[in-house]
């Protein structure tokens, strides 16, 4: 299985164009002249959108969501309300604020979707229309969200567990920077499915100082590691930093990518980075919803719409260094 090319955007007829690649009030907004395109404003009514997620302060991750959200919001002539908590009960008392303040559309990431369901069902209750992006690919439907826009996380770590045995590695460790973060668990359980000498490390991504010695520590007790495969790019960047202190010649793949690895992965300090585009998921959120509320339309089919995965190594990142470096990549 090799996922060089981008993923189809699964019933929508799109294909996203280009080589491919979850933080208060968290990643920064746009500011005005920036980059990732918008063009005109649509001249249907005023509509309010709140987008809510698990982003944890700082991680970069984030902006790139929130930007691909502002275009579209400033294209569709929506004002967009963003708020995050990475706590599930704080993420699902802000989803209840979003519904009590009556707010025409909701856009949210499922990280522990059994902890939303309720606030899920009140939005539903009072008819307003829910999409899930990001996380929650295995859960949205059941919750009765109209539509996902992301990538299939068990899928995207077999890809990952495939790259590890054609590059013949002898042992990972996969590290989970939010326990109990279901899209985080797929993704280590799909690497294990298919490269089974893979070890789960827990760390605290809240604290990256902890993460560092964490990793540092396990590569310093087990030698025979010889691949760390990290969930986001700051961790990757980290892990890079933790396989220096421990002496380890482990190397280090990624989910997720941003603008800071882009040198890693061209000087080969970081090897590969797995893309699921959050710019699009962010963007396709808010114009899904617009769909629905100015014409009634529904991406899909009932399935989720892929954004992701592929691999960005040495083969192709100067190709999206560019977007990476306007913030859209």
């Amino acid at each position: 299985m090799t996922f060089k090319r981008l993923a189809t955007l699964a019933g929508t007829g799109v294909l996203a164009i280009g080589l491919v690649a979850c933080s208060s009030t968290g990643g920064k907004p746009a500011g005005s002249g920036e980059g990732g395109g918008g063009g005109g404003t649509v001249d249907t009514p005023r509509k309010t959108i709140a987008m809510i997620t698990h982003e944890v302060p700082g991680d970069s991750f984030w902006d790139l969501i929130r930007k691909g959200a502002e275009t579209a919001a400033k294209k569709d002539n929506i004002e967009l309300r963003y708020s995050n908590d990475p706590e599930a009960p704080g993420q699902a008392n802000l989803v209840q604020t979003a519904v009590d303040s009556g707010v025409d559309g909701i856009a949210v990431t499922l990280a522990k979707p059994d902890a939303m369901q309720a606030a899920v069902k009140a939005a539903e209750a009072k008819g307003i229309p829910v999409v899930a992006f990001n996380a929650g690919a295995d859960a949205w439907s059941a919750m009765g969200v109209k539509e996902f826009f992301g990538q299939d996380e068990f899928i995207a770590g077999q890809a990952v567990g495939e790259r590890l045995t054609g590059e013949g590695a002898k042992k990972a460790i996969c590290v989970i920077q939010e326990q109990g973060h279901v899209g985080l668990e797929s993704r280590c359980a799909g690497v294990k499915d298919k490269f089974p000498a893979t070890e789960t490390l827990n760390v605290n991504g809240k604290d990256m100082p902890s993460v560092e010695s964490t990793i540092t520590a396990k590569l310093q007790q087990d030698p025979a590691v010889d691949y760390v495969v990290t969930l986001g790019a700051p961790f990757a960047l980290t892990a890079v930093q933790s396989a220096g202190n421990a002496g380890s010649k482990a190397k280090i793949g990624t989910f997720d990518t941003n603008a800071a690895l882009v040198g890693a992965i061209q000087d080969g300090t970081v090897q590969w980075a797995i893309d699921q585009q959050p710019y699009l998921q962010g963007y396709l959120a808010v114009d899904s919803l617009w769909l629905y509320l100015t014409n009634g339309n529904v991406i899909g089919g009932g399935q989720p719409t892929l954004t992701g995965p592929a691999f960005i190594d040495k083969s192709n990142i100067d190709a999206v260094a560019d977007y990476a470096k306007g913030g859209t990549r």
